[in-house]
């Protein structure tokens, strides 16, 4: 599934030929992704003008100037596991494909394909007033990135927590956006053991995880995230911060900082890799 860094350079792509721009055309092939797409789906976008584009945790948020007799709307899309937003120049595309679920273009000529092959994706259209009680983001913490994520606010979130760490990170209440591979890669980097318990850990473990977290972000995105399976960026290119994972995916290989093998373990249905000497 797409992590945060993922979102985020999609987000940044997009922006580049959205903002500002008007919605010329949509298009939706199907009347839902995940869950059923907003009553008049189309028709509630098309001809309004992009404000600007914003990520939440996952979910990248549109901004959408008001329409003829109605107010400024927020465009919720979610990538799901499968998602990817195409960006490509010359207007409607030629070739629609199966997964090709909703399309649009703007009026300088650009087209923009939400593809979909497994559809955990999602799309919403929320009045700007409701979005922070939205279902979707209501309960989510802190954004890793702000400032407001500091040693202190972890610290609090994880006191008394008998999870495990790497399941603590991965609860969106804690800490906003994070998943499988950038808490395993955190968690090594920061020398902290997947498996120990999160309210144990100590302050100053902690002090030093939130810059560890904060850093693996900012290096993938500035590779323009991970490409594992589906994602892409919306130039269609791969990213490849994959090439400089530590621990993810390199079961029995040499740990890059003792040699020993690195791990993996199941937690909750997914793979956790990591090193048992580095982190305790």
């Amino acid at each position: 599934m797409p992590e945060l860094p993922e979102v985020e350079t999609t987000r940044r792509g997009l922006a580049m030929q959205l903002e500002g721009r008007k919605i010329a055309r949509i298009e939706a092939r199907r009347p839902d992704l995940r869950w059923p797409l907003p009553r008049d789906f189309a028709a509630r976008i098309q001809g309004r003008r992009v404000l600007g584009l914003e990520r939440r945790a996952k979910y990248i948020l549109i901004r959408l100037e008001n329409g003829p007799g109605q107010g400024d709307l927020i465009w919720l899309i979610h990538l799901g596991m499968s998602g990817r937003m195409l960006l490509r120049p010359g207007g409607w595309p030629n070739a629609i494909g199966k997964h090709d679920h909703v399309i649009f273009t703007t009026d300088a000529g650009w087209s923009v394909t939400f593809n979909d092959a497994r559809r955990f994706g999602a799309m919403d259209l929320i009045e700007p007033g409701e979005l922070a009680s939205h279902k979707l983001l209501r309960d989510l913490g802190p954004e890793p990135l702000d400032d407001a994520f500091t040693p202190a606010a972890l610290i609090a979130a994880l006191k008394g927590r008998r999870t495990p760490m790497k399941s603590a990170l991965l609860d969106q209440s804690v800490v906003a956006g994070l998943g499988n591979i950038y808490v395993s890669e955190a968690l090594f980097r920061a020398g902290i053991h997947p498996e120990r318990l999160a309210g144990c850990v100590s302050p100053k473990r902690l002090q030093r995880l939130v810059p560890e977290i904060k850093q693996v972000l900012l290096e993938a995105i500035a590779a323009g995230g991970s490409s594992l399976r589906d994602y892409v960026q919306s130039d269609g290119e791969l990213g490849y911060f994959q090439t400089f994972f530590r621990v993810y995916g390199h079961e029995g290989d040499p740990c890059p900082a003792c040699g020993r093998p690195v791990r993996r373990i199941v937690q909750a249905g997914r793979s956790t890799f990591f090193c048992a000497a580095c982190q305790t």
